[in-house]
């Protein structure tokens, strides 16, 4: 705790602390030291923080101005003085520049106004600008100053041992004889100063520190509690008001004639007992998470301690098995067996170092949270609400921030007792000098061959997928993998992946054709051997339904996306979820509702196809469109080809497109609907639909290519 009773800029305990507008806290003199003055105003300075009156003069309460205002360019010692551009603690001090002499007399007739002048915080650097108040602008820590004196009286009772005492460690003082100063416990004081003979007139009192003490007590700095005795705090701007309420926007004590005065009228105010009950509930809760982590800090030091005797326990085990090993070997094992030795050493020391600068590291912050702790708990034993209220939101934040830095995994070990070194003491003689430990590295080589995973590789309609692995004992590094597919026609390979994946599934394959697949793998030294070829086949026909990522919005899907219907009396359009390049499709779609003579169009079309508008009005879609009584093919927009028979509700409309021969062919319950629709259709297609609101329609996928076929209808011309 002693580290949070310190001045930031002195590196002493706290004396007469004040309360920065950051809140932090800092000596009263070490402010006198770090106030500035701006240079435009530097002549002023003087004469604003050294008040010339009867009580600066030595009258009338003189000593308490003295002490909340700078020094005198008279008395300071300016002339003589160098300043230190440190302070004990570390931090950076700027000394206040001394005006020249006579500044300020020649400044005070003049009527000159305030001088501006500011004090910046040595622990946040945030800069708080004095006003005509100067350093008496700033309210008191009481709570802190009350919390510094009895630590140093605790402490100071702590230090005070009898100094005749033959034990090891000596008893606590019992009396201080003034004539003599000498400390006595209580049975030296019986042994060696008795009161009687040249002894009698020397008076006996207490040590230092003792509540019976001079200026001891022992109540938290000379007074006793809010209810006994302790006189309570007065407003910093009236004298005669006692602290009532908190005003919650400035975060600070008012009484009533603040509100009042219409300071903090407009203001959230609350009472001040209810505010202080609520900071201190949550500075204990907070507490609890601090202690908490504190508990868990503790127990890890203890497995951290336990880790570094198994470090040393199975380090010198390691090292017996290694002896043991080299020495059973022949002579021409002695040169490296010192140097395998040496491995182990390092290793030994590198885990050692590690675990020793984790518990130094994790020792530090414990301490740091321990004495935030200590300092909390003295908080929260005083009664005095306000000055508890001024430090409140401060170390509320500063116990969270200390409960955050237990991160995730820092109460973890980050090395192993185990030692990863083994020793393959049967290679022939030859091999001798080639000797090292597994775990160390061999010279880089291409990686070996990688094994194929036939367990996990399989095929889902138009896909593929593959996984592999390396082989085990495989010591060469591996930075990644090449994944070779060919053409599915005894084609040429190609590369479809490279990466540092184990598994790949490859899209927009054929149906019904047959694909070699294989994998090698490469490092920084090159590119290692393929693995076996494994074969793949995909499916004979297709299952698919419709596609609601590149569906129009208005498009309705229900059925595991197998049935689609329409929000608008506008045509849009749905894709299906196949791609097809190759081969002999045939899908079929059935209408379950036809209302008001709609014309929905079937057919195929390109990824990018139009979607807000009916199918085969744009190049990038093929299609039959069709009413109640006729059809038509359309492509680009152009209509051709109408044909008698139309559709209702329960029809089927069957969609046949065939890669091999390159063309699209239509049907209406099972009878072909024309000649034909389009000739030399070429690329990829998927399979597509339009219609509006008046008609929904079921998606009917997997099924055979119609062998048998009715006569086709003849078109009208």
């Amino acid at each position: 705790m002693e580290e949070e009773l310190k001045c930031p800029v002195c590196g002493s305990l706290f004396r007469e602390p004040i309360i920065l507008p950051c809140s932090h806290n800092v000596c009263l003199p070490c402010a006198r030291t770090i106030a500035v003055q701006t240079p435009e105003s530097e002549q002023h300075l003087p004469s604003l923080l050294h008040p010339r009156g009867p009580c600066a003069a030595g009258g009338g309460g003189g000593d308490h101005a003295d002490k909340l205002s700078l020094h005198s360019e008279t008395d300071s010692g300016y002339g003589s003085y160098t300043p230190s551009l440190k302070s004990p603690n570390g931090v950076r001090v700027l000394p206040l520049v001394p005006a020249p002499p006579g500044a300020a007399a020649a400044a005070a007739p003049r009527g000159a106004g305030p001088a501006s002048s500011s004090l910046t915080c040595p622990q946040c650097h945030r800069s708080a600008s004095l006003d005509q108040r100067g350093l008496r602008g700033f309210q008191r820590n009481r709570l802190l100053e009350a919390i510094v004196q009895r630590y140093q009286q605790g402490r100071a009772a702590a230090a005070a041992k009898c100094q005749l005492c033959d034990r090891s460690p000596p008893e606590p003082a019992a009396v201080l004889c003034e004539q003599c100063e000498v400390l006595y416990c209580a049975a030296c004081q019986l042994r060696c100063h008795p009161a009687r003979g040249p002894f009698a007139k020397h008076r006996l009192a207490p040590p230092p520190g003792h509540p019976g003490a001079p200026g001891g007590g022992g109540d938290g700095g000379g007074g006793k509690g809010a209810g006994g005795g302790r006189k309570l705090p007065t407003c910093a701007e009236h004298d005669l008001e006692n602290y009532s309420m908190y005003c919650v926007s400035c975060r600070s004590p008012v009484c009533y004639q603040c509100l009042e005065e219409g300071k903090h009228g407009k203001h959230d105010v609350k009472a001040l007992g209810a505010m202080w009950k609520q900071h201190k509930a949550q500075l204990s809760q907070a507490l609890n998470g601090v202690s908490d982590k504190a508990k868990e800090a503790k127990e890890f030091l203890v497995q951290l301690k336990n880790l570094l005797q198994q470090i040393q326990e199975n380090g010198l085990d390691y090292e017996a098995c290694l002896v043991a090993q080299c020495d059973a070997l022949v002579d021409a094992l002695t040169r490296q067996k010192a140097k395998l030795l040496t491995k182990v050493t390092k290793e030994r020391e590198h885990k050692l170092k590690v675990v020793w600068d984790q518990i130094n590291h994790c020792t530090l912050k414990l301490r740091q949270s321990t004495g935030l702790m200590e300092y909390c708990l003295e908080v929260i034993k005083e009664n005095d609400p306000s000055g508890f209220l001024q430090i409140s939101d401060a170390l509320i934040k500063r116990v969270q921030v200390s409960q955050e830095q237990w991160v995730k995994g820092a109460l973890e070990p980050k090395v192993s007792a185990e030692f990863d070194l083994t020793l393959d003491s049967e290679p022939l003689l030859q091999s001798i000098h080639q000797l090292d430990f597994i775990q160390m590295k061999f010279p880089v080589t291409v990686p070996p061959v990688p094994l194929l995973q036939l367990e996990k590789c399989c095929t889902r309609n138009n896909s593929v997928t593959l996984a592999w692995r390396m082989p085990p004992l495989s010591h060469n590094p591996v930075e990644g993998y090449i994944l070779e597919l060919d053409d599915g026609d005894g084609g040429q390979f190609r590369e479809v992946y490279v990466g540092k994946e184990t598994l790949c599934t490859i899209d927009g394959l054929h149906f019904n054709s047959t694909y070699n697949a294989r994998v090698k793998a490469f490092n920084s030294s090159g590119v290692g051997p393929y693995s076996k070829t494994v074969i793949l086949q995909t499916s004979d026909v297709a299952w698919f339904t419709f596609d609601p990522s590149s569906a129009h919005r208005d498009i309705v899907l229900s059925n595991d996306n197998q049935t689609a219907t329409c929000n608008s009396y506008d045509d849009r359009v749905v894709l299906g979820t196949a791609a097809f390049s190759k081969g002999v499709h045939y899908w079929e779609l059935h209408v379950d509702r036809y209302d008001n003579h709609p014309d929905p169009a079937f057919g195929i079309a390109r990824i990018n196809v139009v979607k807000d508008m009916m199918l085969g009005k744009d190049d990038k879609a093929w299609a039959m469109y069709v009413d109640n009584n006729r059809s038509w093919f359309m492509h680009c927009n152009s209509h051709t080809n109408r044909t008698e028979g139309g559709v209702s509700k329960g029809a089927t409309v069957g969609v046949l497109l065939d890669l091999n021969k390159h063309n699209l062919t239509f049907y209406i319950n099972g009878q072909q609907q024309g000649p034909p629709a389009f000739e030399n259709v070429e690329g990829v297609f998927m399979p597509a639909l339009s219609l509006n609101r008046n008609v929904q329609v079921t998606l009917h996928t997997g099924l055979e290519v119609p062998q048998c076929v009715k006569q086709p209808k003849l078109p009208n011309n």
